[in-house]
């Protein structure tokens, strides 16, 4: 029986676009106002893509740092797996885009759709296939452009959203890698599909001139519902992916970053001060499954990562999806 191949992170990056838009600038377009949105949510301001600038387009500025961090070259890469769910087209995938623009020749490439838990499912399925001797290098993408997909009379979501990418190479473990995946963890609940979704756009409603009058492509969800949901089920991932060690051993939780108060409702419940946490979302908002790699890019490059601690990332999204994952530095 063949032995399972350990997996390793051997270099991460992330892209944010260069707009900004301030709480300032939302009050201009919405009724809301700064201390409204960071009172409720945490964010002071999210970044936007510029005009022509697509999801594929960030996923190439974050992979180029994370091939250059891993001193890998993109004929070296064997698959490439995108998590988004604002893709360039519904079809061809946005991977294939992405896999062209970077000169990945000899790679593979697929999109997942799992939300604000895509990055972690492109992660597990990258270590996946590396850990079944099916790749040896694999570049894993989170990256959304939600900006477009937001309504900016719903004043409870627009606020929320931005745009940015996160990227990371994974391989074997013996290959420069800086940290073990050492656990993974994937779940979903499709019963609870309506507290974040978008109805238009699909094959159950196409797009028409009817559709899109009704204000059916645009992002919808349940707040309360959603909150609820998000504090027990971000508690639950870290105490699922600390089992078995200390909580000195443990460096740091990257979470998705969905909410402010979600987060820090979530390290009270576990019991863990809320510096033991990366956030970020006052600078980028929500960018689903961009989120967690942006915040994990930022803090290795920030030394928030020491050799020898354990990371735990965890995220959950529209589906209802969740993830987790346990790295060793």
């Amino acid at each position: 029986m063949t032995s399972r191949v350990r997996v390793g992170i051997a270099g991460t990056g992330c892209y944010a676009p260069e707009r900004v838009l301030t709480n300032q600038d939302c009050a201009k377009l919405v009724d809301t106002s700064d201390e409204w949105i960071v009172q409720r949510t945490g964010i002071r301001e999210r970044r936007f893509a510029a005009d022509g600038q697509a999801t594929s387009d960030m996923c190439v500025r974050a992979a180029r740092r994370a091939l250059e961090a891993a001193r890998v070259s993109p004929e070296e890469i064997d698959l490439v797996v995108v998590g988004t769910l604002t893709p360039d087209y519904l079809l061809p995938s946005c991977s294939c885009l992405v896999q062209n623009q970077l000169g990945c020749k000899n790679a593979g490439a697929f999109d997942v759709a799992a939300a604000c838990t895509g990055f972690l499912t492109a992660l597990h399925t990258g270590e996946a296939f590396i850990a079944a001797g099916r790749a040896k290098r694999v570049l894993v993408i989170g990256a959304e452009t939600l900006s477009r997909f937001l309504d900016w009379e719903d004043r409870t979501s627009c606020i929320l959203f931005g745009d940015g990418a996160g990227a990371a190479v994974l391989v074997p473990l013996e290959e420069r890698a800086q940290g073990e995946i050492l656990k993974t963890t994937l779940g979903a609940d499709g019963s609870s599909f309506d507290l974040i979704h978008m109805r238009g756009g699909g094959s159950l409603v196409p797009p028409t001139h009817d559709s899109v009058d009704r204000k059916e492509h645009f992002i919808r969800l349940k707040g309360r519902d959603v909150f609820r949901f998000a504090v027990t089920k971000m508690a639950e991932l870290i105490e699922s992916m600390a089992e078995g060690h200390s909580y000195e051993e443990i460096g740091l939780i990257v979470p998705h970053q969905v909410n402010g108060r979600i987060i820090e409702a979530a390290m009270e419940r576990v019991g863990w001060p809320l510096d033991k946490a990366m956030i970020n979302i006052d600078r980028y908002g929500n960018t689903s499954a961009a989120s967690v790699p942006i915040a994990l890019d930022e803090a290795v490059r920030q030394g928030r990562l020491k050799p020898g601690q354990l990371l735990i990332s965890v995220a959950f999204g529209a589906g209802l999806t969740w993830g987790g994952t346990l790295v060793r530095w």
